[in-house]
This record gives structure tokens, C-alpha cells and sequence, in this order.
């Protein structure tokens, strides 16, 4: 059978090994691929790494490779464990929810069920269907015989969005119920909760459907961080740098925004509230005297400012990324943002999408309740068999 074997290097001594066939493409990629990605970020061309040992820009690209290289390492053992964890995590909070019975509100367990399933269709779209394969052999499959790149990352960027603006949905609805009592009755009911969360949906996939056009259905594992080939027509023009900015100061900037303050306000009004309710009920009860309302405010207080800062705090990394790198492929700034810092939001904001479970097993009783009746279930009906 006839085969023919180049050896190509890239700008950043990266060696890629490629064989052709008759049956097709087979590729080996030394385990050198960090280099790739070293010190420099996407769409750049890698300065060469030959002949600067020992001076400043040599030790500061060694130090970046280095981290880049552990985050790599790090990767292949938390990614698999992560997915173990959440896929099914996500799963018993959307069927616990669903069930109705942790004590919430139509309004809220239809804001947090949309919110779980968000985040389980990023959890396999972005974590088991992207993250996982280009960190094992499997990818070389993928890029090579699988050509849905582009409508892969429509559905990325449109379940990730639905995540996010879920959270602002939540979180103005909560602020709503809690500063505007006459909209409260109007606002904050099922049906309303469904019609924005079915509108953000909406929006969603239609803002992220331009990533079609402007992708090629061809993975590409040196394309960070999209994996995807560029079209011809937007691959290095200053209008998909200016999109791509865009759509990420749409998703997470603006959230992120948005949550600050909504909370801020929101926290302000209770903290108003109760010292006002507080100092009537003194003078006419007591003040050791119970409050129902007042720990129904608390509970519910607790519950939005941990989903908030849950979302800000493992965003915050990726947040800054994109606007460092937003800014400088558009020019603003001279100095380039570092791969490594991106791998690291990736890893956060993947955790992010199991964490919201752990929030509501530790602030809602009757959550946990059902959690631990759900865990049990199985082992219930071992044992009713076995007898």
C-alpha cells in the first residue's frame, strides 16, 4: 500500500508527525504540544524560542510553558473527575426540584430547574464533548472525520449563555419579589418565569448562530480556544475580532454587571427593611421575640447572594481574559494575554456548572432532605429485594 510521511514543524517548535494513506489521515502529535500554546495568545504568531535563553522574554516564556504545561497535566485527571461529578449531580437537582417539594415557589424552582439544565447541556457540549477528547487520542478522530465544528460551537456558546442569563434572570426575579411588592404579583409568578427563561433561550441561539458562518465545520486542536477552522472571509479581519469582543462583554461582562448590582440594591432594601421591622416589632412584641419573616428574608437573601457570588468568583478569571484579549487584538493595548490564564478560567467556569447544587444542600433543608432520600433510594431497594 502506498504511503507517503512529511514532518512539519510549527512557529513555536511544535513537531506534528503527519501520514498519509489510501484509506485516509493519520497523525502523531509529540508530547511536546504545550510549546504550541506557550506564551502567546490566539491568533498570534509565536515569536520563536530559539536564541533567547537566559534573557528576560526566554525565562518569562519558560515560566508560562511551565504553567501551561501543569495546567495540561492537571487537566487530564480533574476534567474526568469533574464530569464523573457533575452529570449526575445536575441530574438529581433538576428531578429534586422538579418534584416540588423543597419548600420554593413555582417561580423559583422553574428558574432553578432551567439553570440546572444549563448547566448540564454545557457540562457534556463544552466538558465531555470538547474538553475531554482534545486532552486523548480520541481527538485525532475527531478532527479528522467528524465535520460539525461549527454547529458544535453554536450550541456551546448558546447553552453557555442560557447559563448565564438564567442567573440574571434569577437574580432579577429575586430582587424584584424582595424591593417591588406591587410587581411582585405580576412578575414573579410561573408563567412569566417561563416566558423569559423561553425568551433567553430564544435570543440565545439566535445571537451565537452567526459562530456557523464565520467557523468551518473542521476541527482544528491548534486553534485555541475555539478548535474550530476559520472562514476565509473572517479568519484575520478586524470585524470578527470585533464580534468576538462583543459577545464576550455580552456574556459574562454584562452578567456579571448586572448581578452586582441587582444584589446590591436587593441587599440594601432588605437591610433597610429589617431595621425598620425590627424596631416596630420592639416596641410592640419584644426584642428577643421570633420573626418569621425576618429568617424567611434570610434564608432567601443567602440563597441568591451564594448563586451570585458563586457565578462571579469562578467566571472572574475567564472574565478577564477576554477583555484583556478583546483589547489587544483589536490594538488597545501592547501587552498580550498568556494561554495559561484562559485554561484556568476554563477549569473554573466548568466548576462553576456542579457547584450550585452544593449551595442549595447547604441553605435549603428541605433540598437536602430530598437529596439524601434520593441517594438512599437505591440502596432502599437493594435491600426490599433481597428480602
Amino acid at each position: 500500500m502506498a504511503s507517503s510521511t512529511t514532518r512539519m514543524r510549527d512557529s513555536a517548535a511544535f513537531e506534528i508527525e503527519e501520514t498519509s494513506t489510501d484509506n485516509g489521515y493519520e497523525v502523531t502529535i509529540s508530547k511536546t504540544k504545550c510549546w504550541k500554546y506557550s506564551s502567546v495568545p490566539v491568533g498570534a504568531s509565536p515569536p520563536a524560542l530559539t536564541g533567547i535563553n537566559g534573557s528576560a522574554e526566554g525565562e518569562r516564556m519558560n515560566l508560562t510553558l511551565r504553567i501551561f504545561c501543569a495546567l495540561l497535566d492537571i487537566q487530564t485527571i480533574y476534567y474526568p473527575i469533574l464530569a464523573v461529578f457533575a452529570v449526575p449531580v445536575n441530574l438529581l437537582t433538576i428531578v429534586i426540584l422538579s418534584r416540588g417539594k423543597c419548600g420554593l415557589s413555582k417561580c423559583v424552582t422553574r428558574s432553578l430547574v432551567a439553570m440546572a439544565a444549563a448547566d448540564l447541556l454545557v457540562v457534556i457540549i463544552d466538558l465531555i464533548l470538547k474538553k475531554i477528547p482534545t486532552l486523548h487520542d480520541v481527538w485525532i478522530v475527531v478532527v479528522y472525520y467528524v465535520k460539525v465544528c461549527n454547529f458544535h460551537a453554536v450550541l456551546l456558546y448558546a447553552a453557555t449563555d442560557c447559563s448565564v442569563w438564567f442567573t440574571v434572570a434569577f437574580t432579577f426575579d429575586r430582587c424584584v419579589a424582595v424591593c417591588c411588592q406591587k410587581l411582585k404579583t405580576k412578575y414573579c409568578t410561573d408563567r412569566t418565569a417561563a416566558v423569559v427563561l423561553g425568551t433567553v433561550t430564544v435570543l440565545s441561539c439566535l445571537k451565537n448562530t452567526f459562530w456557523y458562518f464565520m467557523f468551518t465545520g473542521r476541527y482544528n486542536p491548534f486553534n485555541l480556544p475555539f478548535l474550530c477552522d476559520t472562514s476565509e472571509a473572517y479568519g484575520s479581519s478586524r470585524v470578527f475580532a470585533a464580534i468576538e469582543f462583543l459577545h464576550h462583554i455580552l456574556t459574562p461582562f454584562v452578567p456579571c454587571v448586572l448581578i452586582l448590582l441587582l444584589n446590591a440594591f436587593t441587599v440594601r432594601h432588605i437591610s433597610v427593611a429589617s431595621r425598620v421591622r425590627r424596631r416596630l416589632r420592639g416596641q410592640t412584641i419584644g426584642e428577643n421575640a421570633s420573626d418569621p419573616e425576618m429568617e424567611s428574608r434570610r434564608k432567601s437573601i443567602i440563597l441568591l447572594c451564594l448563586i451570585s457570588a458563586n457565578f462571579i468568583l469562578f467566571w472572574a478569571v475567564f472574565l478577564v481574559y477576554s477583555v484583556w484579549r478583546g483589547v489587544w487584538y483589536l490594538g488597545l493595548v501592547s501587552i498580550p494575554p498568556y494561554n495559561f490564564v484562559q485554561e484556568l478560567g476554563f477549569m473554573l467556569q466548568l466548576l462553576s456548572c456542579c457547584t450550585n447544587t452544593c449551595i442549595y444542600a447547604v441553605t435549603q433543608n428541605k433540598f437536602r432532605e430530598q437529596f439524601k432520600n434520593m441517594m438512599k433510594y437505591p440502596f432502599t431497594l437493594i435491600v426490599k429485594f433481597s428480602n
